[in-house]
């Protein structure tokens, strides 16, 4: 591998890693006081937006007819599209009802979820220490269900299962991560229209033509939900998986520091112990992707 090309790849899977958890947790919680429906319906309709222009600007359309052609892969992406709404309105619902911390818990476990499924769906090989690591989240999940029921982060859990069975999904029908976003988004569109006219009609919505400042920086949604995505995305083709998803770390770490530091998140004793078990588990996995790359 071209090490100018590699190091390229580093810095944008950095880059969009940061990204996500920092500029977006900021962000997201910046406009949280309009509401986390609204708020998943403004990410929604102007990452729809925001791919449709990326879409003509890069030259896809062929890419993308081509695509819509295929019924299977339509009916997959419709399946993945939920999977990923459903994935905003939780991660978004947590910003703002101030569980960053939880919603960090998902990330940090969301890699060791997909080891093990892909080992379930697809029969890859399973390392001894990703087995290890498999276990120690079962544990810690298992130690917050018996010592404190209340203290399970059901949020971060939720976050973890629906972007992991996302990427699964995803990784059956190997699509361009943009366009099959587009699809997804525009399987989700009508829905969002629709909600959108409800909470209008209620006079629940902030976005308004009479405060086009507010409006433009709830139109913003779509390129802090995209703009991190292309960066990333490059970046894992041109470092590859292993390094990328080492990197990755640093959104879950991010979220974590700044529920925590920032936002004041409470931290008893019970969920710092899961934590540190999950800290331990991530270890290790980082360790095993760094000794096969």
């Amino acid at each position: 591998m071209n090490n100018k090309n590699f190091n390229k790849g580093i810095f944008l899977t950095a880059l969009g890693s940061f990204w996500w958890g920092f500029f977006g947790v900021i962000y997201f919680k910046y406009i949280s006081f309009a509401g986390h429906i609204e708020v998943v319906i403004h990410r929604s309709f102007w990452t729809t937006i925001t791919l449709l222009f990326t879409t003509f600007f890069f030259a896809k359309w062929k890419i993308f007819f081509n695509l819509i052609k295929d019924k299977y892969k339509l009916f997959v992406l419709l399946i993945s599209g939920l999977l990923i709404f459903s994935n905003w309105a939780v991660w978004i619902y947590a910003i703002s009802t101030n569980r960053v911390i939880d919603a960090s818990y998902g990330y940090f476990i969301m890699p060791i979820i997909s080891i093990f499924l892909g080992y379930f769906f697809f029969k890859e090989k399973i390392t001894n220490k990703g087995k290890i690591s498999i276990y120690i989240v079962i544990i810690s999940i298992l130690y917050l269900l018996f010592v404190d029921f209340k203290t399970i982060p059901w949020i971060g859990l939720l976050v973890a299962v629906l972007w992991s069975v996302y990427n699964l999904i995803r990784k059956k029908i190997n699509v361009d991560t943009d366009i099959g976003l587009l699809i997804e988004s525009l399987f989700i569109f009508p829905f969002v229209i629709v909600a959108f006219y409800i909470i209008t009609q209620n006079n629940f919505n902030d976005f308004d033509i009479s405060n086009p400042a507010l409006m433009l920086i709830l139109m913003l949604a779509g390129p802090m939900t995209v703009i991190p995505l292309f960066l990333y995305v490059r970046g894992v083709e041109l470092s590859g998986l292993g390094p990328a998803g080492m990197i990755f770390y640093i959104t879950p770490s991010l979220q974590f520091l700044l529920g925590y530091f920032l936002f004041n998140e409470p931290m008893n004793y019970e969920k710092l112990l899961s934590f540190l078990l999950i800290w331990i588990a991530v270890f290790i996995y980082l360790k095993d992707l760094y000794e096969k790359n």
